[in-house]
């Protein structure tokens, strides 16, 4: 297979593996967009406004993580960028990623062994106060009260799962399906993308479970 010359992007949600992906693509010779510039196009992506995100797109091989992870987005990048590569990550379970998103943002918030809270998601800075807070409300639909409610999350999570598939069900060689947990993740990635394998195993990075 030849070497893929065009887009690629990790659709998987955060806490799945996509920095460990990046790292992963990068080490192939593709280049990514900086990741903080795409989370402050996280506005543009509630408007269901693709237009600076596609630009974004637009200066590197490939993109991860918010905006590129969302509902929606994909099908407005694979409109935009024909051919594209998508990779979902997963995880060995729903259970186990919620597990792991909330064990992170609790170790960010400092929180111990309880869940964040809206009082705690509005209190960080990361991107500008109240920003987590914001994404965590839209990308899961859910109310304060109803933040981090495991069966909304992994509903989420499961019907994410199942949107990406069905959309590239009849788009043949345009998506893998990954956990790189497995040890032929990286194999799997090299000929997902028409790249030389050479014995190296996949980064495991910012594991928090």
């Amino acid at each position: 297979m030849a070497r893929h010359t065009g887009k690629i992007f990790c659709i998987g949600r955060n806490k799945t593996g996509t920095c460990s992906i990046e790292q992963a693509v990068v080490s192939l010779g593709y280049t990514f967009t900086v990741q903080n510039q795409g989370e402050r196009l996280f506005g543009d992506w509630m408007r269901r406004d693709f237009s600076r995100i596609i630009d974004l797109a637009r200066g590197a091989d490939a993109g991860q993580d918010i905006p590129f992870s969302l509902p929606y987005t994909y099908q407005a990048l694979d409109a935009a960028f024909p051919g594209s590569r998508f990779i979902l990550t997963l995880r060995d379970s729903p259970e186990q990623w919620y597990e792991s998103l909330v064990r992170f943002h609790g170790k960010l918030m400092r929180c111990g062994d309880r869940r964040p809270t809206a009082a705690d998601l509005k209190q960080i800075a990361y991107i500008e106060p109240g920003w987590l807070y914001r994404a965590q409300r839209a990308i899961y639909g859910v109310t304060d009260e109803q933040l981090y409610d495991p069966a909304l999350y992994i509903r989420h999570y499961i019907m994410h799962t199942l949107n990406v598939t069905e959309y590239f069900r009849y788009k043949p060689g345009q998506l893998l399906l990954l956990n790189v947990a497995d040890p032929e993740a990286m194999p799997r990635l090299c000929d997902f993308l028409g790249a030389e394998f050479k014995g190296q195993g996949m980064p495991h990075l910012n594991r928090s479970a």
